[in-house]
């Protein structure tokens, strides 16, 4: 199958800002504590649940929040479109698992996962991309599993340039926490609980958080 041309361009401007990407955020996480709470709370709830431990950082960039739930206890790995992002996170994380995947056709098998985190990873996708990324997370997650995704709350797409010093092409689509979950309930992940927070400085919108569960049986 033909890749869609906006998936090549967001493929080659992460690959192209993947360096300057993780030396410029490499202190990101440090300086928003709501979202350190909602990611803890989402990974001791994978703990809780009863099946597999471990999380699946899909889209996870240069690493910096896989390596933050390895940080906090969680057994973790990511995946990301972007073999610049993987390599860079590989050097900056080398006794973590990275692979370069799509969250539309993920290879891992079915009921594999205890937890899914999608942080800012589906901005790039268009609604029937999201809508088949949901139906994957639903399938690696085994039943009970958990998911969290975060996500620019709004309505639209914006296209970047210009990003992290490099010229870019990025659509970057704003989504309410309501279309999310719609979406999310469509492929069979039930909602247990919402944030939407303001935007920091370096923010232009605010910021939305969804926790979801794969029901059991």
């Amino acid at each position: 199958m033909t890749e869609a041309a906006h998936v090549t361009a967001t493929r080659r401007s992460y690959d192209a800002v993947a360096a300057d990407y993780e030396r410029l955020l490499a202190g990101q996480l440090d300086a928003v504590p709501l979202d350190r709470a909602v990611i803890a709370g989402f990974a001791e709830e994978v703990e809780r649940s009863g099946g597999p431990r471990t999380i699946g950082d899909l889209g996870c960039g240069t690493g910096r929040v896989t390596s933050h739930l390895r940080s906090i206890g969680a057994e973790a790995f990511g995946v990301d479109l972007s073999p610049g992002m993987v390599a860079v996170a590989r050097g900056a994380h080398p006794g973590l698992r990275f692979e370069v995947g799509s969250t539309t056709a993920l290879d891992l098998p079915d009921a594999s996962l205890g937890g899914v985190l999608s942080r800012y990873s589906t901005v790039h996708m268009t609604e029937d991309e999201l809508a088949l990324s949901c139906a994957e997370f639903h399938r690696v997650l085994a039943p009970g599993g958990r998911l969290l995704i975060a996500f620019e709350v709004g309505d639209g797409c914006v296209r970047l340039r210009q990003a992290y010093g490099h010229e870019v092409v990025l659509d970057v689509y704003r989504r309410s926490p309501d279309r999310v979950a719609e979406l999310l309930a469509a492929a069979g992940l039930v909602e247990s609980a919402r944030l939407v927070r303001e935007p920091d400085p370096e923010e232009k919108t605010p910021q939305g958080f969804l926790l979801a569960r794969k029901p059991r049986g």
